[in-house]
């Protein structure tokens, strides 16, 4: 780590942090420890702050504070434990991942729930239509080595957002029929496939790059065990609302190449789909997107034989 050298006391820069977070990060650090850096990152339903913290030695950590956000009811899918039990099966994998520096998952010391990891380098993707080939090898490399890690047995089994309770289609469906075929789909059973580590919400987001390469994948509160098939459907939805069909058809290509072949069935495209529902008033699918969405559903249905009729 790069040692950092000055000669009067320096104040936090960004973004402050409440009193109880700061604290618990230079605690963490060592006595002497200092915050010279504070930046927001994006979280989603996590608060995330890139910070720089030097020690007492002038050494200077490049750390993420992640904190979760209050929920009403605790989600058991996204939690703290989950993601110490997922970086530590990482700390064996090749694939450049956060690596822990401390927990807090019970929020006794920081003002909530949180972990403190490393700052890999890099940014999220934004990639040129030309360079969306080299793009989605490296995407599918990367899964392919989060896949052949051993441990899945000791995570959390996965379990798909959408419990099918509430069977509605989005508010903007042009055909609803689709989604209600859709749901009668997904309530039978999940075909039978060996269990691997997952990331579960692996998408282009959750990834850093530098110059084209990727430099790291983060985010791995959801990490769980079970068909491989689940993170080829997330990316791939995720590439289809990004950068069209043939893109997302492109990586389950490509994917098959490099993972020398496997068994994907569309079964867990239609659920990942449905993992978008039900909407709340806060989150209403894009209504652009549906119809992008209706056509990637209809030739899922039709692949599983089980094509929407009227």
């Amino acid at each position: 780590m790069d040692p950092v050298t000055h000669t009067a006391p320096v104040r936090p820069t960004g973004a402050a942090l409440p009193g109880p977070a700061m604290r618990w990060v230079t605690e963490c650090l060592g006595r002497g420890a200092e915050i010279r850096m504070v930046r927001p990152l994006p979280g989603g339903a996590h608060v995330n702050h890139a910070l720089l913290v030097e020690t007492r030695s002038g050494h200077a950590h490049r750390l993420v504070l992640r904190r979760w956000r209050p929920r009403e009811r605790p989600v058991a899918e996204f939690s703290p434990e989950r993601e110490i039990a997922a970086l530590a099966l990482l700390a064996g994998c090749e694939l450049p991942t956060p690596s822990l520096v401390a927990a807090d998952p019970a929020g006794a010391y920081c003002d909530a729930p949180a972990l403190l990891v490393t700052r890999l380098n890099g940014h999220r993707p934004r990639p040129a239509p030309d360079e969306l080939p080299e793009y989605l090898i490296q995407l599918a490399a990367a899964l392919t080595l989060v896949h052949g890690l051993r441990g899945a047995s000791s995570m959390p089994p996965h379990v798909p957002a959408n419990r099918l309770d509430v069977r509605l289609p989005p508010r903007h469906a042009l055909r609803p029929q689709l989604w209600e075929r859709a749901f009668d789909v997904a309530a039978g059973p999940a075909p039978h496939a060996p269990a691997r580590f997952l990331h579960r919400d692996y998408e282009p987001d959750n990834t850093l790059w530098t110059y084209g390469r990727l430099t790291g994948v983060v985010d791995w509160s959801e990490a769980a065990g079970g068909p491989a098939a689940v993170d080829v459907a997330r990316m791939r939805l995720a590439l289809l609302a990004r950068h069209g069909r043939a893109a997302a058809d492109r990586f389950l290509q490509v994917f098959d190449q490099v993972s020398g072949g496997h068994a994907h069935d569309p079964y867990w495209d239609v659920r990942c789909l449905l993992d978008l529902l039900p909407e709340e008033d806060d989150r209403v699918l894009d209504r652009t997107l549906v119809p992008y969405y209706e056509d990637y559903l209809a030739g899922l249905l039709a692949e599983l034989g089980a094509p929407a009729t009227g």
